[in-house]
């Protein structure tokens, strides 16, 4: 066992300052060799000295997570158990903004910095950190394609070792039970094809697609829901997407498949669409991207796209921890979904039916998604030096970490992921039964 001694003690004390708790469930490695902590518990390896003195600089969640995505630090072994330790105590236990330092705790985490040779200026941030202005107002047109580009425009390539052939960017839907056993009896990334698959399906279904129905796929991605619904139920789909790179792969994928008379690929704002009206609707993980204040605005876009009697899915991710809104200037929002904003699953519902349409289905995947994240990050693992080499070693560890931390989001419940399905009114209503049209 390595000695208590050393920088690792002075390191584990500075890390509970910035915490705010004095009870460290991590074992804290230093670059001198020392280790502190219990000695059973996940590794957090200070890899430089810069480690230190960028916590020093912003000491909370965007210290640390510089820190990571620059390689300043490290978790060498289990991810997900050195991440669930970290959130498990103290201030990363609590949603929202860091509570700031009081300015006994900063000079004593100046005093350590010092003692062992840290201090100095503010390193720059990496270089994958967002470069949207933090000022100005929010989802302008303009904006909100540059947030897009940066999350989605950094090689299909990359998105394709990640994703899996199925290329589809949110939660599955994973069976259980007799038939198959768990995903995690299956092997999460050898069941995540059809997984994914099923969720596609599951969409179709809730939409009630039928041949020669003229559908819109809102934030389509790499075309995987236009894919499905064109070959499967008959249907033509048109599909808007901010991401020049996925429309390529998208119109590419639809060629292959010989229906490119049934899609229609765009780089175009859901704004901007002026040739509705359509006979359903999907938006898969899209609406995070529209924010808070513009939400009633997209719900009525939407609605005078939709013929009536037409069905919209809304599928998105929810923030469940209550009014205590996330910090804009944690990881999440620095580094992989600038601008994103997500809202309850009440809000979403109250804004669906204000903006006219009647609610037939809410169904919570929140467990689903968890594992969703967990097989990624075991495919990014499997494919780690190809994924550095087709990005960046920062990118991989970028997202590395976000799918690791979100997956862990999921699974303590802070954030949840909703199906809402919706009908406008006029037309035929759906069967009496939800078993018969689900």
């Amino acid at each position: 066992m390595k000695t208590e001694k050393g920088a690792a003690s002075l390191l584990a004390n500075a890390l509970g300052i910035v915490l705010g708790t004095t009870e460290i469930p991590l074992r804290v490695r230093a670059w001198d060799g020392s280790e502190a902590g219990p000695p059973e518990a996940p590794v957090l390896e200070f890899r430089s000295r810069r480690a230190l003195r960028r916590i020093l600089w912003s000491p909370g969640q965007l210290g640390l997570s510089r820190a990571y995505v620059a390689g300043d630090i490290d978790a060498p072994g289990d991810i997900f158990a050195a991440f669930a330790a970290l959130s498990s105590v103290g201030k990363f236990s609590e949603p929202g903004p860091f509570r700031p330092l009081t300015p006994r705790e900063l000079a004593t985490l100046v005093s350590t910095a010092v003692r062992l040779g840290a201090l100095g200026p503010n390193p720059a941030p990496p270089p994958e950190e967002a470069k949207v202005t933090r000022k100005g107002r929010l989802h302008t047109r303009k904006r909100d394609a540059a947030a897009i580009s940066h999350h989605y425009d950094v090689g299909n390539d990359f998105y394709v070792l990640v994703l899996g052939p199925s290329m589809v960017y949110s939660c599955a839907v994973w069976a259980d039970g007799p038939g198959g056993g768990t995903p995690a009896e299956r092997g999460l990334p050898a069941g995540l094809d059809d997984a994914q698959k099923a969720k596609l399906d599951l969409v179709c279904r809730k939409l009630g697609l039928k041949p020669g129905m003229r559908v819109l796929d809102v934030g389509c991605g790499w075309g995987s829901f236009a894919l499905h619904a064109a070959q499967h139920y008959g249907v033509s789909v048109v599909g808007v997407t901010l991401s020049t790179e996925q429309a390529v792969l998208a119109r590419k994928r639809a060629a292959d498949a010989g229906l490119t008379e049934n899609i229609d690929i765009r780089v175009q704002d859901y704004r901007d669409i002026a040739d509705g009206p359509f006979d359903a609707i999907s938006s898969i993980g899209m609406s995070e991207h529209v924010g808070r204040e513009q939400t009633p605005h997209y719900v009525d876009v939407l609605h005078g796209l939709l013929r009536p009697g037409g069905r919209l899915l809304n599928h998105a991710i929810s923030w469940n921890a209550g009014p205590i809104k996330p910090d804009p200037d944690s990881f999440i929002p620095r580094y992989v979904f600038p601008d994103g904003e997500m809202v309850s699953l009440g809000e979403m519902v109250s804004a669906l039916e204000t903006g006219g349409f009647e609610v037939l289905d809410v169904e919570a995947l929140r467990q689903h998604y968890a594992l969703t994240l967990r097989a990624w990050v075991r495919r990014l693992e499997e494919n780690w030096d190809e994924a550095v080499r087709l990005t960046s070693l920062g990118r991989a560890r970028v997202w590395r970490l976000y799918m690791a931390s979100s997956a862990l989001g999921f699974e303590t419940g802070i954030t949840g992921v909703n199906q809402v399905l919706v009908q406008r009114a006029g037309g035929d209503g759906p069967p009496l039964r939800r078993s018969d049209w689900i």
